[in-house]
C-alpha cells in the first residue's frame, strides 16, 4: 500500500532533506584561510570544553552524547538539527546590513526550479485541498522605492496539516510550490492556501533531544518565501500569522516582528487576504549573498 503524509517518518524526511543539501550547490564553497578556521574551529571546541567542566559532564552523559549524534547522522536529521537550533543567528549575521525588509531562515524543506503556473498566479495543489483560500498579494520595489519589474517570487509552505510536498509520501510532487514574477510595476498576486502550524519530526534523533529536554516541537504556520530582482540581494523570509499560539515560542527561534502578516477577510469573498511590499536591498560589493539577472 501506498503511505499517505500522515505516514512521513523522520527518517525519510531527514535523508530527503540531506539529498537536497548536497544537490543544491552549497556544500564546500566557503572559502577561508587557515587563521579563519582556526579561529572557528577553536572557539567551538572551547565552547564545548567549557560546557563540560561548568556542568560537570559525567561519562554517561557523554557517551549518551556520543550516542545520540551518531544517530543524528543515521537518520539524516543534520540539516533539521542546523536549520531549527543555530541557522537564525547565521541568518541575523548574514542580513544584518540590509536596509530593506527582514529576512528570515530558509529552513530544510526549499526545493529550487518550482514550476511557474501558467497564469502566474495560483499555486500548484490538489483539486480538494484543505485550507482556507489565502490570496497573498504586493508590490517589489528597491529600497529607494524604485518597483523591480519581473522580479521573482517563490513560495512554498506546509498544506492544512502541516505537511510539505517531496518531504512526505503521498503528495503530488509540488504541491504548495510555485515560482512567480511581478508585473511591469513589481506588483504580484499569488492564490494559495492558508498553511497550519506542525511539529517538526519526533520520531528521530532531534525528536529524542526536545522529549529528553522537555521542549515541544511546534513550529508557527508559515510561508516560506524567497524575493530576487536584477541587481539586489536575494531575501529568503518566512512569514507568520497573528494569533498563531506559537508565534512566541518557535522552536527554531525565526518568528520576527517584521515578519507578521496583516490578515483581512478577502474582498472576493472567500477565504482570506493579505499585502506584504517587500524592498531589495542593491547589490553591494561587500555583500557575496546576491542574485544575478534572471
Amino acid at each position: 500500500m501506498t503511505p499517505n503524509e500522515h505516514e512521513a517518518s523522520a527518517a525519510a524526511s531527514g535523508a530527503a532533506a540531506t539529498d537536497r543539501f548536497r544537490q543544491s550547490g552549497k556544500t564546500g564553497h566557503a572559502v577561508a584561510d587557515q587563521a579563519r578556521v582556526n579561529e572557528l574551529a577553536s572557539a567551538l571546541i572551547q565552547a564545548a570544553n567549557d560546557i563540560v567542566l561548568e556542568k560537570k559532564v559525567t561519562y554517561d552523559e557523554y557517551n549518551a552524547l556520543k550516542s545520540w549524534l551518531i544517530q543524528v547522522g543515521e537518520d539524516g536529521e543534520w540539516p533539521l538539527f542546523l536549520d531549527v537550533w543555530l541557522e537564525h543567528s547565521v541568518e541575523e549575521v548574514a542580513t544584518s546590513h540590509r536596509e530593506g525588509n527582514k529576512g528570515s531562515i530558509e529552513g530544510p524543506y526549499y526545493v529550487p526550479d518550482a514550476p511557474q503556473p501558467q497564469d502566474n498566479r495560483t499555486i500548484p495543489m490538489r483539486e480538494d485541498e484543505s485550507g482556507t483560500p489565502l490570496l497573498f498579494k504586493g508590490q517589489i520595489t528597491s529600497t529607494d522605492g524604485t518597483p523591480l519589474p519581473n522580479a521573482k517570487i517563490e513560495l512554498w509552505h506546509a498544506d492544512a496539516e502541516g505537511f510539505y510536498s517531496q518531504f512526505a509520501p503521498d503528495l503530488p510532487e509540488w504541491n504548495l510550490r510555485g515560482t512567480f514574477h511581478a508585473d511591469d510595476q513589481g506588483n504580484f498576486e499569488i492564490d494559495t492556501v492558508q498553511p497550519a502550524p506542525y511539529q517538526i519530526p519526533t520520531d528521530g534523533a532531534c525528536g529524542k533531544l526536545i522529549a529528553a529536554a522537555g521542549w515541544h516541537a511546534w513550529r508557527p504556520a508559515h510561508l516560506h518565501l524567497k524575493f530576487s530582482a536584477e541587481g539586489h540581494e536575494l531575501l529568503t523570509a518566512q512569514l507568520y500569522f497573528p494569533g498563531d499560539e506559537h508565534n512566541d515560542d518557535d522552536i527554531a527561534t525565526a518568528v520576527k516582528p517584521e515578519l507578521m502578516l496583516d490578515i483581512q477577510p478577502a474582498e472576493s469573498g472567500t477565504g482570506v487576504q493579505t499585502t506584504y511590499d517587500v524592498r531589495l536591498d542593491p547589490v553591494s560589493t561587500q555583500t557575496p549573498d546576491t542574485v544575478p539577472g534572471e
